[in-house]
């Protein structure tokens, strides 16, 4: 028998804090409370490790969105956050982040319930990493301010120029389904800093651990008005924020289709923008690598999260000498990516997130062997009830096929062959994303070299995914516009105003 079909896929119970949280009334985050919908819709929330039903929330209706964008031009208009002293709203950032440490066990549990993602994994990755971009975020709010300028035309002595660092005023937020806690935290956290307020809307499979998030930000301190947090569709709710005319900023996570939606809808009111969107990563192997090392990391990069990840290492392009020892290793790890239901200790990947993403994938894996791609490894679901899909590795790849060009967003790795160096970095960048890549090798300077070639924002050499809350992240080409995160990150929710001043 399969040991990946083996697997008893039975959810363990969930915990009491969890049944309180799931059992809660489907409500809004609007000025500093919690209210009750002007319409009566709700959306379904379900457990991908069961496909059944556990929760609802708010179906957001065009008059709750307008509530909440006023509510945050209200806050900033009376300048009750950003005219509070620095120290103040660092404070009150680092009990964000503490509150969130505070209740990790419960928002761990929660993401594993609504993603379908493993708690452990939720436990590692995602609640620490919530809370480390309030923490470092909130260590620039004393630090933001412009400079002196010496004028280049004017006589010296005449003028006195400087530049002022102000918000941009109210933003927009929307963020995916794959790391729901981690992105709200990853775009509330630089707009707290830089003074503005916001509306944050989570995708609608996933809203359970930003309305508990509310909740902390709300004990934490945070004025009415300045963080308001609403739940519902993209192309309803999240199409009302983007074109609303009190919005001064966009930021969103997601696809780039729907980005691209977003820019254009943005440019009526010529918003501020700032887009993470799709990827298609390459992961680069050289004939010098340690293949018992590597291989597990290149498995890694892609059945993270069950490759719902924008930076997944999907396209792997291994030296033609290594190659059979790469995908042989990488298939050795099928036990490790057995898919487990979210809640199991020894789940290491669990199911992806809906029936919607389950047959989108696995539309993908059949498109590709009509196409003449081998499967290696997986290829198919385990069965039962949930969402799962078995680790794919497909080989006998070229770049016309839709499992190439396309971004799947689920755990298949497509595996290539190269020869030389100009070849790969040739294949490598035949993409129109731009987001991230890995290289693997022992050879210093042939990383430097690729990497320096690869046109990706974020290149990682012997490791993949490593993001850090100081360092910028962005896309080339279709995978976005602007950086997140970093000084950059910061820099995007900022202003720059000049004044002269004759003396």
């Amino acid at each position: 028998m399969n040991e990946v079909t083996a697997i008893n896929r039975t959810q363990p119970e969930y915990s009491d804090a969890v049944k309180k949280a799931l059992a809660r009334a489907p409500q809004l985050y609007i000025n500093g409370e919690w209210v009750d919908s002007t319409g009566d819709a709700t959306i379904d929330v379900e457990d991908p490790s069961t496909g059944k039903v556990v929760s609802k929330v708010v179906e957001a209706s065009d008059k709750d969105v307008d509530r909440a964008v006023a509510a945050a031009r209200t806050a900033f208009d009376d300048r009750r956050w950003r005219d509070m002293p620095p120290v103040a709203r660092e404070k009150i950032m680092h009990k964000i982040a503490d509150l969130i440490l505070a209740n990790a066990e419960e928002l761990a549990e929660l993401e594993a319930i609504d993603v379908g993602k493993p708690k452990g994994m939720a436990s590692a990755v995602d609640v620490p990493g919530a809370a480390a971009h309030f923490t470092y975020m909130a260590g620039w709010a004393g630090k933001i301010g412009g400079e002196t300028q010496a004028p280049y035309s004017m006589p010296g002595g005449m003028m006195f120029a400087y530049t002022l660092k102000e918000p941009v005023g109210v933003c927009a937020q929307i963020v995916p389904w794959n790391f729901p806690l981690l992105m709200a935290c990853l775009k509330i956290a630089p707009a707290l800093a830089a003074g503005c307020t916001t509306v944050l809307k989570p995708a609608e499979q996933t809203s359970l651990t930003a309305l508990r998030l509310a909740d902390l930000i709300h004990e934490a301190g945070v004025p009415a008005g300045v963080v308001n947090i609403i739940t519902g569709y993209g192309h309803t709710g999240g199409d009302r924020m983007v074109k609303h005319p009190d919005v001064d900023k966009v930021a969103f996570t997601g696809s780039t289709e729907i980005g691209k939606l977003i820019n254009r809808n943005a440019t009526e009111t010529l918003k501020h923008v700032t887009l993470e969107l799709g990827g298609k990563s390459p992961v680069v192997v050289m004939p010098d690598v340690d293949v018992a090392e590597t291989a597990p990391g290149v498995a890694g990069a892609i059945f993270f999260n069950s490759g719902q990840v924008c930076v997944a290492g999907s396209r792997l392009y291994a030296h033609k000498s290594v190659f059979d020892k790469v995908v042989e290793g990488m298939a050795e790890t099928k036990d490790f990516w057995a898919p487990r239901p979210s809640l199991d200790p020894d789940a290491h990947m669990g199911p992806v997130v809906s029936s919607e993403q389950f047959d989108r994938v696995m539309g993908y894996i059949d498109a590709g062997k009509r196409d003449g791609a081998s499967v290696l490894m997986g290829g198919d679901s385990p069965g039962g009830d949930g969402y799962y899909v078995n680790p794919t590795i497909l080989t006998d790849v070229n770049p016309q096929m839709s499992v190439v060009r396309e971004e799947i967003f689920g755990p298949v790795v497509v595996a290539q062959r190269f020869d030389d160096l100009d070849e790969v970095v040739k294949d490598a960048n035949n993409t129109q994303y731009g987001l991230a890549a890995g290289v693997w090798t022992k050879d210093v300077s042939a990383a430097h070299k690729i990497a320096s070639r690869l046109q990706a924002g974020s290149v990682w050499v012997n490791c993949h995914a490593m993001i850090d809350p100081a360092l910028p992240f962005g896309g080339y080409k279709e995978s976005g516009v602007g950086h997140e995160q970093g000084r950059l990150g910061l820099e995007a929710y900022l202003e720059t105003k000049s004044v002269l001043m004759k003396l």
